[in-house]
């Protein structure tokens, strides 16, 4: 019994290395060569017709696929469908980049639109900040006691009892309210320079009428005074060498030269 255990064992490792062997069919590696990335050669399909095509393997093998040989199957060859597959994929690549350039385009556009309609961006603009800002300083900061600086007590007083400064007060008020409105709506923003580019020039008419109202208020207080001083016999007549009569006289006389 221990001896037929003995040739097994020995039997068997020789077997397992025959097993073990390598095998190359040369008609195996070449379609292997074909299908993966090798050319497509019509050349290295075997087994060969041999003397006058009257090799047998060749027909059992290729009788029933005449055209295999002229079609290439490469995956990767030129129309291979691996190669269509990385074509497509390419040019679905471009279609890709393609929208994503007109999505960015069109989100620029958005928000240069929305940035040039936006009121909340209004405060930003360059032209407000360097212009009119400042131009419109003087009603922006605007104060109802600081409209009569400058002036005396009586021209206060007589701008007052006109109605000459609740006119002003009203009309700066409302201009005012205006330009918050044209900087808190949601316009275009040439429409909303157009409108402050209106309203400063009402802002600089409006400012010049109310020191032109002062200006003459001033002058007129001092003729009243000056009259009111001749009706009381503070400040005497001019004294006159010649009467009425002879001063309607000499003009008559005059005039008939």
């Amino acid at each position: 019994m221990k001896k037929y255990y003995l040739i097994l064992f020995l039997c068997f490792p020789s077997r397992l290395v025959m097993a073990q062997k390598k095998i190359t069919d040369k008609h195996i590696t070449y379609q292997q060569e074909r299908m993966v990335f090798k050319q497509w050669d019509a050349d290295k399909f075997t087994p060969k017709p041999g003397f006058l095509g009257l090799n047998p393997d060749y027909w059992i093998t290729w009788a029933l696929h005449p055209n295999y040989p002229k079609t290439d199957l490469r995956p990767l060859g030129p129309v291979g469908p691996q190669t269509q597959r990385m074509m497509f994929a390419a040019a679905m690549q471009n279609t890709d980049n393609l929208y994503k350039l007109h999505a960015d385009t069109l989100r620029n556009t958005a928000l240069s639109e929305a940035s040039n309609y936006s009121s909340a961006l209004a405060f930003a603009d360059p032209l407000w900040l360097m212009y009119y800002r400042n131009e419109f300083e003087g009603l922006l900061n605007q104060i109802d006691s600081d409209m009569l600086a400058g002036l005396s007590f009586a021209e206060q007083k007589y701008m007052i009892s006109t109605g000459l400064f609740d006119w002003f007060r009203e009309e700066s008020h409302a201009l005012l309210e205006r330009l918050e409105i044209a900087r808190s709506t949601t316009i275009d923003r040439g429409s909303r320079i157009m409108a402050y580019h209106r309203m400063l020039a009402e802002f600089r008419k409006l400012s010049a009428s109310w020191e032109t109202k002062k200006s003459r208020a001033r002058t007129y207080l001092s003729i009243r005074s000056s009259a009111q001083k001749l009706r009381s016999g503070e400040v005497p007549k001019p004294a006159s060498s010649k009467s009425d009569i002879q001063i309607a006289n000499d003009i008559l006389k005059k005039s008939k030269l």
